[in-house]
């Protein structure tokens, strides 16, 4: 397969484009991406402290990842024409959105990959990670896709001294009930986090 058949135009415009200038500016200290596989249906799945967190792994890999992005940033033609673009799925968070979920079904079925942070939120607490949401294990469950963990920590400025993200092995959660697979995905993302900070 050619990891790069699907991949939007604009998406990899934006990539090639943006990708020295975020290097340069912050720095990113990025370990495991060879953890990465480069075929087959995958859940890039991590904790989510700022709004620029999927930038570390858009450059970590050749694939193209689809995130999911609210359905707000669509309203306006131009951002429309942006997030359509670079193949972000619109989601309502204020209700179940069944279509997003199926969506991002979708993109698995056809060995894509998909961008979650299963803590549904900006992590803006003192707590060191929140709960997750069942988004991510359920979306491997039902598509038998591998689950690629990742942890990012510091801080996201100019020539960042400790701005890193480690990704973990990947792994499937066949045989595994929701709640054990999504301790387990809790477990590992909170290992790779605590590995940055030693």
């Amino acid at each position: 397969m050619n990891m790069n058949k699907k991949v939007p135009f604009l998406y990899k415009f934006g990539k090639f484009l943006f990708t020295p200038i975020f290097r340069f500016y912050y720095n990113p200290k990025i370990i495991g991406k060879e953890n990465i596989p480069l075929e087959g249906s995958i859940l890039i799945v991590g904790n989510h402290k700022h709004v620029f967190d999927q930038f570390p792994t858009i450059i970590s890999t050749k694939r193209g990842i689809h995130y999911m992005a609210k359905k707000e940033y669509f309203d306006k033609p131009f951002s429309r024409w942006i997030f359509t673009g670079i193949g972000c799925i619109p989601v309502n968070r204020e209700i179940k959105d069944n279509d997003a979920v199926e969506a991002a079904l979708s993109v698995l079925k056809d060995d894509g990959a998909i961008g979650l942070f299963p803590e549904g939120t900006r992590n803006k607490t003192d707590k060191f990670l929140l709960p997750f949401k069942f988004g991510a294990v359920s979306m491997a469950k039902k598509t038998s896709a591998t689950i690629v963990p990742f942890g990012i920590t510091g801080d996201y400025k100019f020539r960042s001294k400790n701005l890193t993200i480690r990704y973990g092995k990947p792994f499937k959660i066949d045989g595994m009930n929701l709640k054990e697979a999504n301790k387990k995905l809790y477990n590992e993302i909170e290992s790779l986090m605590k590995e940055n900070l030693r």
